[in-house]
């Protein structure tokens, strides 16, 4: 059933309608002012960002649910979300929509969102979740799955007074009443007709909501916008490829105007410093995305962590991690902001873990780097870092960047293959990266920086791309692919491993950079991290279970294994003062349209769209 006007369903004014009274109250809960949203570490009962705070540090002050007694922790509810029909054209892409989200929790309810950009608020008092109202966006199910890479994702909302932010598949941002679910306002911001689509929750700062964008894969030129939160209004748009004349603009050196093509998306939400008022994001592999010849030059700013004025957009300051990347290593992952002491030495900090397998810290207020450490076991591409966190595999002299023999599949490098392409070597870590988007945690207790890893290798192949490429067509834009399966036919090159991928989850002491412990799992991880101060780390993995670790050892202590892949992160809020712990369960997303051949089962798993919420 909906409301012609809002596509909304107002629970509590329907009941009253059929008599029910568990909704006969309207179900509010106080405005997200300013002063909220900048100290939400002082109201841990509830989790008002993304990432938990501005500093993305998924971590939660609650400690009812401790290393002492996790293993009482029993299912307290349940809610189907739904929505996990596919779309698009292609049957085994886009066969099922999954969860990536990360519910926001305010004063005992719930927001969260499906794949599809559906919109639910519930109420969790009193031990159960009840539908308060849900908001249905509608998005094309044929069309908006079609001008996207990597599965029909949405990883949650935002909220700032009384407005709930919500992304769409298809680029639009929506800005919902939060007491009863209606349409405020609408703004299509990113343009699906050239393949842009959004993915990411929003980040409110004051009267902004920032989003980014993904699409990379098909020839967009990346960007961060701004909107009014009360309006829906663009105030600014930053890309995060210069244009000519603008600094970094001369690291594109083709002669086809590769940068107006050249990737750089900002699909994962970034963080922000209230004091210095910049906004950390990450951005995405230049495109194509394996043929780094037909973008000579180290192609700022992707593959990059980047800081801009929260105000005005303005750029500041960018540290690039993998210069004319050949491998698909974006360094979308979100940044996290820690003030501590590193090296015997006081220092604000931005960490950042890359898909190319090193994790890094940089000062916060001028990009310079810090430290940078391994933390996968399986890294060829290059041996260490150089004083500046520059690849010690990269060479200043040449403007394609080969890197360790043997690892880029570079026109003219390798076997040929036909007139298509060319095939080299393997890969460590994978293309999908030593993390993919799935988010770290960081415990101020321990000082430790929690890292769900994908352990393991792969191949790619260079496909020479079209200058003539038009991406009006909205044509994949890849200049390659990777490829391997569980059976690799040549199990081996010079001694590395192929076959199936792993995962771990690996501990970095945050004032050394050291890696202080590992955690194996038998799939790659998937879900991403929430440390609390109860001594846990929490994590789902991607074959189902559910399990805490200890914040220290990452000794597992508790597992509950929901019968299905797990791609989303855990929160964990207090209602009714009861700490729960929440997570969306729904195996969707990247990992099984790029990756299920390398693990197999994962065909095979449920895809059930259904929030599950634990307790003592």
């Amino acid at each position: 059933m909906k409301l012609t006007e809002t596509k909304s369903v107002f629970a509590g004014t329907l009941a009253v309608a059929f008599g029910a009274a568990m909704f006969a109250s309207v179900a509010t809960a106080g405005n997200i002012t300013q002063e909220r949203l900048n100290n939400s570490e002082a109201e841990p009962e509830n989790w008002l960002h993304h990432h938990g705070n501005y500093e993305t540090h998924r971590y939660s002050g609650l400690s009812e649910i401790n290393a002492g007694n996790v293993h009482e922790l029993k299912v307290a509810w349940t809610y189907a979300m739904g929505d996990t029909h596919g779309g698009g054209k292609d049957p085994v892409k886009f066969r099922v929509s999954g969860l990536e989200g990360t519910p926001l929790a305010e004063d005992g309810f719930l927001y969260i969102t499906t794949g599809w950009g559906r919109v639910s608020k519930l109420d969790a008092r009193g031990g159960r979740g009840e539908l308060v109202w849900e908001y249905d966006p509608e998005a094309d199910p044929d069309w908006a799955p079609s001008v996207t890479c990597c599965g029909i994702n949405n990883r949650g909302v935002a909220l700032h007074g009384n407005i709930v932010l919500s992304p769409v598949l298809d680029g639009r941002i929506l800005a919902l009443n939060k007491t009863d679910g209606s349409l405020i306002w609408e703004a299509q911001v990113a343009d699906p007709g050239i393949a842009e689509v959004i993915t990411g929750a929003p980040l409110v700062i004051n009267d902004l909501v920032l989003t980014g964008m993904a699409g990379a894969e098909f020839g967009v030129r990346g960007w961060i916008a701004a909107l009014n939160v009360n309006t829906g209004e663009e105030v600014w748009r930053t890309h995060t490829i210069p244009a000519p004349g603008e600094p970094g603009h001369e690291t594109w050196k083709d002669d086809s105007d590769a940068w107006a093509t050249g990737g750089g998306s900002t699909w994962v939400t970034g963080a922000y410093d209230p004091e210095l008022n910049l906004v950390y994001w990450g951005t995405a592999n230049p495109g194509p995305d394996w043929d780094s010849a037909y973008r000579p030059g180290d192609n700022l700013w992707t593959d990059s962590t980047i800081a801009i004025d929260a105000t005005t957009g303005e750029f500041v300051w960018g540290f690039q991690h993998t210069p004319n990347d050949p491998y698909d290593y974006d360094s979308i992952a979100e940044k996290t902001l820690v003030d501590t002491q590193i090296n015997g030495k006081f220092r604000r900090a931005v960490i950042h873990a890359d898909r190319n397998g090193y994790v890094y810290a940089m000062d916060r207020t001028d990009g310079s780097y810090i430290w940078g450490t391994q933390f996968v076991d399986e890294l060829n591409w290059t041996d260490g870092l150089d004083e500046n966190g520059r690849p010690n595999a990269y060479d200043p002299n040449v403007d394609v960047q080969l890197y360790n023999p043997g690892t880029a599949a570079n026109r003219g490098t390798a076997t040929e293959v036909g007139a298509e392409g060319t095939i080299k070597g393997a890969l460590c870590p994978t293309h999908a990266g030593g993390k993919n988007w799935s988010p770290t945690a960081y415990n101020p207790n321990t000082n430790l920086y929690y890292i769900p890893v994908v352990e393991g290798c792969n191949r790619s192949l260079t496909i020479i791309s079209d200058p003539d490429w038009d991406p009006a067509v909205r044509q994949w834009f890849l200049g390659g692919y990777p490829f391997q399966t569980f059976a690799d036919p040549d199990p081996a090159v010079e001694g590395l491993p192929f076959g199936r991928w792993k995962g771990s989850v690996t501990a970095i002491d945050i004032a050394t950079g050291s890696i202080a412990a590992k955690y194996y799992a038998d799939f790659p991880l998937g879900g991403g991290m929430l440390t609390t101060a109860g001594g846990l780390v929490f994590t789902g993995l991607l074959e189902g279970p559910v399990v805490a670790l200890d914040a220290t050892t990452l000794q597992e202590l508790w597992r509950f294994d929901v019968g299905a892949g797990i791609n989303a992160p855990p929160i964990t809020f207090e209602a009714e003062g009861k700490q729960y712990i929440a997570i969306e369960v729904g195996y969707g997303g990247a990992h099984e349209q790029w990756s299920n051949d390398i693990t197999p089962e994962m065909w095979f798993s449920n895809t059930p769209n259904v929030l599950y919420v634990f307790s003592r």
